[in-house]
């Protein structure tokens, strides 16, 4: 397992309680001793989309009911301002540039970035973690807001020291090694707590009697890989601290000269029970792209967006075992991204792309399928493409289209030519 370890200086960097934090700095309050929800104030039942650090400690979280906060606390309520935050957080990026080179700094969300600082220490003349210290002191001097720091050898134990240590050091820093994975990583439990695992996986995995990352860590493999596909086996990987990814590869996933993609914004929010409508339409729409092309993809890009009440969401991409243009087996492994990442917000955006695409001028077979059973599906598919080509996108339609959540209909009257 040595071979698959990567040993860099990668840090996680996190603005604390970001929008709590910055209303306060703009008040000219300290976010640690004052109580302060950014939330609709309108609205009794509206979600907080952050508290500060001084509510934190009475057990609220950042993102719960109005009405569920304790009625015997008095605090501030102050409507969100994402233009305002959107400004502040591109002051810190700023910051950040001072230290790395663009291509050494990955953005993963508004308040959050990685930073690969392994070329840097000689010229700095400090180490990971003293560095670390200087950039959240500069943070902190510059903008008014704290930071907290994960340190690690790849971007998953930078990430994950981050969020389950960092925020209870003083020094708000916490840095994780390949020997802590069995100390630290294998006790995180619920495993909605790790990074990368969303409320809908961890009810598959604790199905199978998996409750704590050791536990997946533990698990074998292969059965791993037979139940969740690629991710899976991803699963199992991170679970033993093993992350081969680079930033590089986080700031070019799928690069756009060598993929196709599709987005939807959404005119209502949409939730798990009813968002997989819209993947499978999106991907229908992508693999019929694909096959008149004659084209397979070996790379799926696939990001859910959030309403902007909410804020952030997620993007990630997945190389393939095998080439395919098969819109159900492209969906399976979009819906297990979804379980993997979704953390029931409401989902006002839908994003996917498919990269690493070759000629489709071979078949490739597979323990559990016929060659006829392959050329089958390839000619229904190839019958449906062509009959909507005649006659239009909305001449043959799955159940599910006619659903009153699906958007298919209304998307294809758009495109023109023959609809009805």
């Amino acid at each position: 397992m040595n071979n698959c370890l990567v040993n860099r200086n990668i840090l996680c960097i996190d603005l604390k309680s970001f929008f709590a934090s910055v209303e306060c700095v703009e008040r000219g309050l300290n976010p640690f001793t004052t109580p302060l929800v950014v939330c609709d104030p309108t609205r009794d039942g509206a979600i907080t989309l952050a508290v500060t650090p001084y509510l934190k400690q009475f057990g609220i979280k950042g993102r719960t009911r109005v009405f569920e906060i304790p009625k015997n606390i008095k605090y501030i309520k102050v409507p969100p301002r994402m233009r305002l935050y959107q400004e502040k957080s591109k002051e810190v990026i700023k910051i950040y540039l001072d230290y790395v080179a663009p291509e050494d700094l990955h953005i993963y969300s508004i308040d959050e970035c990685f930073l690969d600082v392994t070329n840097y220490l000689k010229m700095y003349k400090k180490n990971d973690y003293e560095l670390a210290l200087d950039i959240l002191k500069t943070i902190e001097e510059k903008t008014g807001l704290t930071a907290t720091a994960g340190i690690g050898p790849n971007l998953l134990l930078a990430k994950v020291s981050m969020d389950i240590e960092a925020k209870h050091n003083k020094d708000n820093i916490a840095k994780w090694d390949y020997e802590d994975v069995k100390t630290k990583l294998w006790t995180i439990k619920p495993l909605s707590d790790m990074w990368g695992i969303g409320r809908r996986m961890e009810e598959h995995l604790n199905k199978l009697g998996i409750m704590s990352v050791g536990d997946i860590a533990k698990y074998d493999r292969e059965k791993l890989r037979n139940q969740f596909g690629v991710i899976g086996q991803e699963l199992w990987y991170h679970a033993n601290g093993i992350d081969l990814s680079r930033i590089s590869d986080l700031n070019n996933s799928i690069p756009k000269q060598h993929s196709i993609s599709h987005s939807q914004i959404l005119f209502k929010d949409y939730y798990d029970y009813n968002i997989s409508i819209i993947i499978y339409e999106m991907i229908d729409v992508l693999c019929r792209r694909l096959r008149s092309e004659r084209k397979l993809c070996g790379l799926i890009g696939f990001g859910i967006g959030y309403s902007k009440n909410i804020g952030g969401g997620f993007y990630h991409s997945l190389k393939l075992d095998t080439f395919t243009n098969d819109e159900n087996k492209i969906y399976k492994i979009c819906m297990m991204m979804f379980d993997k990442y979704y953390n029931y917000s409401p989902i006002r955006k839908v994003s996917l792309a498919f990269g690493n695409l070759a000629k489709d001028d071979k078949i490739q077979l597979n323990l559990f399928e016929s060659y006829e059973t392959i050329e089958d599906k390839k000619n229904i598919s190839s019958t449906i493409d062509s009959i909507k080509l005649k006659y239009g996108n909305n001449a043959i339609l799955k159940t599910s289209s006619l659903l009153s959540d699906s958007t298919i209909k209304y998307r294809n009257s758009l495109i023109g030519g023959h609809h009805e």
